[in-house]
């Protein structure tokens, strides 16, 4: 009896215990699950994007907390959910203002973060945590950026063109691809990559295009990761035409200038040809002008001689008799003059033939040093012409001819014819 009594108390324990696992076990299969995709979320730069995160059986969760944190972060805070509002003060500050929650689909066990203008510091790993149910999923995001491509003819070689084709503005880092008509890969030189300090990336490639491919080719450039790719196809021919235009157009540029510098160079060559036959002409006035300088001293000198040695005579001659003097020729309107006058007469012109000679001599001087001055100037550029406002060589020279000149009186060429009486 007692055995039994034993046995009874074993398998009430015995069932207590089953009955509190078999109700715990319930309880469990009752409880919501917090589920998150299997997948990254891929979002390009400035788009709004959902970060999925729901109540698995659906349970009304606007009541309850709901967490959405980076753990990278501090705080890590991105979006807090407590008693129906949003604590704005828990979030990072580079959240503010960026993500929200639908009260409607909370009431639906829809618990999925909104992200609103998406940044390229947003890409990570996100954590969706419900506290009541001490449930957790992850998120990852992926934030990519995708741009335009833009072609260009560069150059050509031999019996093909350069192309280069050029994108600016992506992430992650993509590659470039060149595509004849068919499909095929092309083979082309090294991309170049090059990583701003926004973080996004510029990728740019060269292709030698021949006249053996296909008219039509393609750039393109793709991201495997975000699933993005941008392409862009040109046909040979139109920039083959484009090119042979430009060309004719720069032939026709560069005939034109040759013509324009023709032109200048062939008036600057008639200008120095000019000047140099109005150096000759200036050249030929001032040489003139020395030889009508020389022949006339050289009248003065022989003028100046006999002058001379006809008041010696006159003077020998009075000195020794006392002869009187008649002029058979007055020099004053055939009168007669007296022998002291007409000694006189001669003293004044012999003075006034040495003054003319020593103009003459201060003449032939000023001849010589302008022929200097012109030479030494003839030597200096050739290729330049007059200044605006000065006198041309040949002026000058025909300036500085008519320099005066005091020439002596015609009566002063002829020898006054004198006949002594006895």
């Amino acid at each position: 009896m007692l055995h039994l009594k034993g046995l009874g108390a074993i398998g009430a324990l015995v069932f207590h215990h089953t009955l509190v696992l078999v109700l715990l076990t319930r309880r469990c299969e009752g409880e919501s699950q917090v589920i998150g995709p299997s997948q990254p979320i891929v979002a390009a730069v400035g788009d709004d994007v959902v970060l999925p995160c729901h109540l698995e059986p659906a349970v009304d969760a606007s009541s309850m907390t709901v967490e959405w944190t980076r753990p990278d972060l501090s705080p890590r805070f991105v979006h807090v959910w407590r008693d129906g509002v949003e604590l704005e003060n828990k979030k990072h500050p580079s959240y503010v203002g960026r993500t929200s929650v639908s009260v409607n689909k909370l009431k639906l066990g829809d618990v999925s973060l909104k992200l609103s203008r998406v940044k390229l510091s947003d890409e990570g790993t996100y954590r969706c945590f419900v506290p009541t149910l001490n449930r957790e999923s992850t998120v990852t995001l992926v934030v990519g950026a995708v741009s335009s491509l833009i072609i260009s003819l560069m150059r050509t070689e031999n019996d093909g063109v350069v192309l280069q084709c050029e994108s600016k503005g992506w992430y992650p880092e993509p590659e470039l691809l060149w595509l004849d008509g068919e499909g095929k890969l092309l083979s082309a030189g090294r991309t170049k990559t090059v990583r701003g300090p926004d973080d996004l990336y510029t990728v740019s490639s060269r292709v030698t295009v021949e006249k053996r491919h296909s008219n039509s080719f393609t750039c393109r450039v793709q991201q495997k990761i975000i699933n993005q790719t941008r392409e862009i196809q040109i046909h040979v021919p139109v920039f083959f035409a484009v090119w042979k235009w430009r060309q004719n157009k720069r032939k026709m540029k560069n005939m034109e200038d040759f013509n324009e510098d023709k032109t200048n160079l062939d008036q600057e060559l008639e200008k120095e040809e000019h000047l140099k036959k109005v150096k000759v002409e200036v050249m030929t006035i001032w040489k003139n002008h020395k030889n009508q300088l020389e022949n006339l001293r050289k009248q003065l000198e022989s003028q100046l001689e006999e002058a001379v040695e006809t008041v010696t005579k006159l003077e020998s001659t009075k000195n020794s008799s006392g002869l009187q003097f008649t002029f058979i020729r007055s020099f004053y309107n055939g009168t007669k003059a007296l022998p002291e006058e007409a000694y006189q007469e001669l003293g004044k012109r012999n003075a006034g033939l040495e003054e003319w000679l020593k103009n003459f001599e201060k003449q032939l001087q000023t001849t010589d040093e302008g022929i200097t001055r012109l030479i030494a100037a003839t030597e200096q550029d050739k290729a330049q012409g007059n200044p605006e406002g000065q006198s041309s060589p040949r002026e000058e020279a025909e300036e500085d001819n008519e320099t005066t000149v005091l020439a002596p009186k015609e009566d002063y060429y002829s020898e006054p014819e004198i006949k002594a009486q006895v």
